[in-house]
């Protein structure tokens, strides 16, 4: 096994240096290994890493080495979707600091009132963190200038961009100097990554962590079914693993509908994904099951296809396709980045034929289990952890993302950690809360104002069933 560099390797300052080794800083984790030197040579950079891992400190070496604490302007800006993770990542940039003179670092996130912000912005500071629609409320209101700035951050990108802050983040940039560094974080890499890196970074290295092979993450079960106990089967399958997000593949639109039928006799949620639905009912079916409001998506391989679902943690094969490059790419679609992912087919004597075909492209045997050795887990019917709220009123009435959240854990009292994924649409904002407060989340929404005005707050699934 490799030895882990020192930071003594690094081209930082001693005085930073002593301070790491005080702070119990000896040797580099692999994420500051692959990246520091790449941000303290002054390149942009997307990097893939996860909470835990030691990209705090990777960004927070890099925006100190480029900072003159003589010059009290901002100098660097984090972005995080939260405001725990901005108190984290402000903590850790005031430890790592230590080594130069009152360098001032300010946390500016929604869900805390404005005045004692910009009371502190007024006293100056050289690193801001904050939540994208705070900062940008800051910008437009001109109490945060960025004509200093030489580093900008994106902490967490891909969550920042399943809450829905993609517009947030770009009209932040744009207020930036062109002439910066961009160092972007992220465990994952949806789409909308490289659209932000397109964007806004010049040239970006890539530091990507050598993985284990992603087939290796993806346990695979075969279980024999008659036709007739077909659908029975995914409910005992349900049941008995408790996936908390499951893609269940069907070869027809039909069977997608007859399991859906199925499913919810038994008290299971579960929505239809298919080609007959009209667009508008597709987004919210899809806006549902991505914000885990809905624990269970049925789908043609047609509707599915493009989808990018992060922590998909099963995919059952209910029928077998009779193309095996389809087959590898269901299954595929579960154990992404370091989660492992289940893949369960039932398959009838007549596709045995079909499953004989994926084994010789797989290039190993199936593994068999008996549908008997299913038993129910107790906990009853699979339910959602969440559940969406429908917010009338979006991207034409300026609503972003942040208004949202802000209204949700400032005056309704509620924490981030009980706010899902946030999406604003063009007439309609979507918004995953736990659903042990769905109900209270809904009341004070209507009892109060976004934005400065009333809106109307309903369910997504009830206004769904109308």
């Amino acid at each position: 096994m490799t030895q882990a560099p020192p930071f003594s390797q690094l081209p930082l300052s001693a005085a930073t240096l002593e301070n790491l080794s005080r702070l119990g800083y000896e040797t580099m984790t692999p994420i500051q290994a692959a990246s520091l030197p790449i941000a303290l040579a002054g390149h942009d950079l997307i990097a893939q890493a996860k909470t835990g891992s030691g990209k705090t400190a990777a960004f927070a070496l890099a925006l100190l080495a480029r900072l003159d604490a003589k010059r009290f302007d901002v100098q660097a800006l984090v972005l995080c979707p939260t405001r725990e993770l901005a108190d984290q990542v402000t903590q850790e940039i005031r430890r790592l600091a230590r080594a130069e003179d009152n360098v001032k670092t300010l946390t500016l996130c929604g869900g805390a009132t404005m005045r004692p912000q910009i009371a502190s912005l007024e006293h100056g500071a050289h690193i801001v963190v904050g939540t994208p629609g705070r900062i940008l409320d800051h910008l437009e209101r001109e109490t945060l200038s960025l004509g200093a700035l030489n580093t900008l951050v994106l902490d967490e990108a891909d969550r920042m961009l399943d809450m829905g802050f993609f517009d947030d983040i770009a009209a932040v940039a744009r207020r930036c100097p062109k002439q910066r560094q961009t160092l972007l974080f992220s465990a994952t890499y949806p789409e909308g990554i490289a659209k932000l890196s397109q964007q806004f970074l010049r040239e970006p290295r890539e530091v990507k962590l050598a993985e284990q092979h992603a087939a290796a993450k993806i346990r695979q079960r075969f279980y024999e079914v008659r036709d007739d106990e077909r659908l029975h089967a995914v409910g005992l399958l349900l049941n008995h693993f408790r996936p908390a997000s499951t893609i269940a593949f069907c070869n027809t639109k039909q069977q997608c509908r007859d399991l859906v039928d199925v499913l919810q006799a038994q008290g299971v949620q579960a929505l239809a994904l298919h080609g007959d639905l009209e667009q508008r009912d597709r987004d919210q079916v899809l806006v549902q099951f991505a914000n885990r409001s809905c624990p269970v998506l049925v789908a043609t391989d047609v509707a599915a296809r493009g989808l990018d679902i992060a922590q998909l943690e099963a995919v059952i094969n209910v029928d077998i396709t009779p193309d095996p490059e389809v087959h590898t790419h269901r299954i595929g679609r579960t154990g992404r980045g370091d989660d492992e992912g289940w893949a369960f087919s039932l398959a009838s004597m007549d596709e045995m034929g079909r499953v004989g075909t994926i084994e010789k492209v797989q290039g190993r045997e199936s593994e068999w289990h008996p549908l008997s050795e299913l038993t129910p887990s107790g906990g009853g019917p699979l339910t959602a952890a969440m559940r969406t709220l429908q917010v009338l009123g979006g991207r034409k009435d300026k609503i972003r993302p942040g208004d949202v959240l802000g209204a949700l854990t400032g005056e309704a009292g509620f924490t981030a950690a009980q706010v899902g994924k946030i999406q604003v649409g063009e007439f309609s904002t979507y918004v995953a809360v736990d659903r042990a407060i769905a109900k209270q989340a809904l009341q004070r929404l209507n009892q109060g104002k976004l934005k400065g005005r009333k809106v109307k707050v309903r369910f997504l699934d009830e206004a769904a069933a109308e």
